[in-house]
């Protein structure tokens, strides 16, 4: 991450310049990856005020935020605080980004027997009588299968949709 200081209307101390310096460069961690970041940190004096500007610009990153208050020290402070929190906001957006666009990354494919399995799913069935089931599922257009568990002899079992348009029952046992 290269960092650039500009300074306006005041000559800085050593002590300023090494603060600031080693202040800015702690956002690095959080831009770990980013080799191409560039930094740029505008810092005047207006009577008594004291205003920073920073802008961070990279790869698919922009971000910029201005502080002031009587104190530079203060001003880099708050500056840095307002960074490093749109800095996490970003890096989180990223990780939900990623995430999202690979869900079949979080369940690993399972070979049985030639075939894989890509995912699974958990499922706990409603209790209901097989007329209420058949006309759930009647309702369900894009559902071919409905899993139940039977309110009579609390086994599950399994209704289905047929290609003639009738419904087939799946029993689980006696």
């Amino acid at each position: 991450m290269n960092i650039a200081f500009a300074f306006k209307n005041f000559e800085p101390s050593d002590h300023l310049k090494k603060y600031a310096s080693r202040r800015f460069e702690k956002l690095g961690r959080f831009l770990h990856k980013s080799e191409n970041v560039e930094m740029t940190v505008n810092l005047s004096v207006d009577k008594f005020r004291h205003k920073a500007e920073v802008q961070i610009a990279g790869d698919a990153l922009n971000l910029s935020a201005a502080e002031q208050s009587e104190d530079m020290y203060a001003t880099v402070d708050m500056i840095l605080d307002k960074l490093e929190t749109q800095i996490k906001k970003h890096v989180e957006k990223l990780k939900e980004k990623r995430r999202i666009a690979s869900p079949a990354a979080e369940t690993p494919p399972t070979e049985t027997g030639g075939r894989t399995i890509i995912g699974e799913d958990k499922f706990v069935p409603k209790p209901m009588f097989l007329d209420e089931a058949a006309m759930q599922l009647e309702q369900l257009y894009d559902e071919h299968v409905l899993v139940y568990l039977d309110a009579d002899t609390s086994k599950v079992n399994v209704l289905y949709r047929r290609k003639d348009g009738n419904f087939g029952l799946i029993d689980a046992g006696q």
